[in-house]
């Protein structure tokens, strides 16, 4: 076979392999899903899955595809299996692209996860309208993109692990994210870890590996 699936990912890791698109062409991803199914894993995460793929790949195996967030789900979705909430903050609606990629990651991972959309702080009155929901998350993945502002104000709400995720929104000087990327690593506050600009997969990951540690 042109790949070596990681079958006993899980058992090592506690999370199995995920398949990642780009570079590779729609027969590729579905014989290395179709090995991870008949191999006993119950759930295959595909993420940055195109939409001209996604078409391709469901007529071979059953998959749900989540076109904002570019990210496929073959197999079964598994119920939240963890006290904790995984809150994810976005500062615009167009931040929800990365979101959606955190979101499903963490909940095919077996997390409950609330979602806040458009609180950026240029409007923070929304932002303190969810204050219940930062206080009693067990991890907050914080996406921004322009001055990547909103992580550091979550921060010194929440009483818990954040995640900040630069995004590449934003006008010349943002510099495709990297401007909002600088800000979180310059955050002021302890308590916040950086991620890759657009990489809400990553977060999500790691916002599930927090959650599942026992307190």
């Amino acid at each position: 076979m042109f790949a070596k699936p990681d079958f006993h990912r899980g058992l090592r890791q506690g999370i199995p392999e995920v398949i990642y698109d780009e570079g590779k062409n729609p027969f590729q991803i579905c014989e290395i899903t179709k090995s991870f199914l008949e191999n006993g894993q119950k759930t295959v995460l595909i993420t940055r899955l195109s939409k001209e793929y996604n078409k391709e790949v469901k007529d071979k195996i059953d998959l749900k595809y989540f076109e904002i967030g570019k990210i496929g789900v073959a197999g079964e979705m598994p119920e939240p299996e963890t006290k904790g909430t995984i809150v994810i903050a976005t500062g615009g609606t167009s931040d929800m692209c990365v979101a959606k990629e955190a979101a499903i990651t963490a909940e095919v991972f077996g997390n409950k996860v609330t979602r806040l959309y458009d609180v950026g702080v240029a409007g923070i009155h929304r932002l303190f309208a969810h204050t219940k929901d930062i206080m009693d998350a067990k991890v907050i993945v914080a996406i921004a993109g322009m001055e990547g502002a909103l992580a550091s104000v979550i921060v010194g709400m929440a009483a818990c692990p954040v995640i900040a995720v630069p995004t590449s929104i934003g006008y010349g000087a943002a510099f495709g994210g990297l401007s909002a990327l600088l800000s979180m690593l310059n955050s002021c506050l302890s308590g916040v870890s950086v991620v890759n600009i657009d990489n809400g997969f990553g977060a999500g990951y790691l916002a599930s590996m927090i959650n599942h540690i026992e307190e």
